[in-house]
């Protein structure tokens, strides 16, 4: 049938940076359940699990039938996308209290996470041995993928009372860190005012770094006894550094973004909404974990102008979606 024809040819020209849409409004939910409005929560979950489900079956077609290509763009920074969507669900979906599925998007969430790394890595070691000139913004992807996994981490050692858990995360979270430290010496300043949109990753790197460190925190309350008080006050200066860090990342790309407009759509576009999401979630996380009140109103502030963001890029995808389509 050609419709049918038509849609699979589309589909299949769906990059891996197609996974943001469901890191983007996975956060989202994550956001908007923190603040209260769990019935817009609920469809951001909804729409976003939809989208994961249709997108792990492409990987999986992929991975069966097209080995090379899938080889391909697994290897490339945006794979990683794969396991930070992944990540953000089991988070949104441990806060509805199944635990088990939770978990087992953790399980999943960590066998994809060696496997697309080592990949991602070989890429940027023949970028750099290569000489092939600096990267773009998805390049902070291996950061925000390994952090992604110390939240959901954390989150469910604080869920199910069980320590393991945390201190896997609070590796994973050094080693984040770890990951960031080069980025900013391989990623292509340019991009800053030429970039379609992933250069916002470089922004949602410590923004969900802030994230797991807030997490962390969070996780020692309760039952749980986890941290030294000087574990603890690392942590606690740490996490306030990154949301600095992040926080003057947006402001910077915000700005690049009004001195030279790119309105034209393009799927990395995703990846701007997800920085700015994941910065509002932060920033929200964050002024409860160290006990700040007056950073939940900014918080809450940056999550509408993400919500602002997400429908812009969505409408921009539909309209994109109905030219290419054309005429009947």
């Amino acid at each position: 049938m050609p419709g049918s024809s038509s849609r699979r040819a589309r589909w299949a020209q769906r990059p891996p940076a197609a996974g943001a849409a469901v890191l983007a409004t996975g956060i989202l939910s994550v956001g908007l359940q923190s603040a209260g409005y769990g019935v817009l929560s609920r469809v951001a979950l909804a729409l976003a699990g939809a989208a994961w489900v249709a997108l792990g079956a492409d990987f999986v077609v992929r991975l069966v039938r097209e080995r090379e290509r899938w080889s391909a763009e697994a290897g490339a920074p945006g794979g990683l996308t794969a396991v930070a969507a992944t990540t953000v669900l089991g988070t949104r979906v441990s806060a509805l209290g199944r635990q088990s599925l939770a978990w087992a998007l953790l399980a999943l969430s960590a066998v994809l996470w060696p496997v697309l790394m080592a990949g991602v890595v070989r890429h940027v070691v023949r970028h750099v041995v290569g000489h092939l000139g600096r990267m773009r913004g998805d390049v902070f992807l291996c950061c925000v993928a390994t952090q992604g996994l110390a939240v959901l981490g954390a989150t469910l050692a604080k869920a199910e009372a069980v320590a393991w858990p945390a201190h896997t995360a609070l590796v994973l979270f050094w080693l984040g860190l770890l990951l960031y430290v080069p980025m900013p010496a391989l990623f292509d300043w340019r991009q800053l005012t030429e970039g379609a949109g992933d250069q916002w990753v470089a922004g949602g790197a410590p923004a969900v770094s802030a994230l797991a460190g807030a997490s962390l925190i969070t996780a020692d309350r309760g039952e749980l006894y986890l941290w030294s008080a000087d574990d603890r006050g690392v942590l606690r200066v740490v996490t306030a550094a990154l949301l600095v860090l992040a926080l003057c990342w947006y402001a910077v790309l915000l700005v690049a973004e009004v001195l030279r407009p790119r309105p034209r759509y393009d799927v990395r576009r995703w990846a701007t909404v997800f920085p700015m999401g994941m910065t509002a979630v932060a920033t929200s996380a964050v002024a409860a974990a160290l006990r700040v009140p007056w950073l939940k109103g900014p918080g809450e502030v940056l999550l509408w102008v993400a919500v602002a963001a997400w429908l812009a890029v969505a409408s921009a995808a539909a309209g994109a979606r109905v030219r290419s389509t054309g005429p009947r």
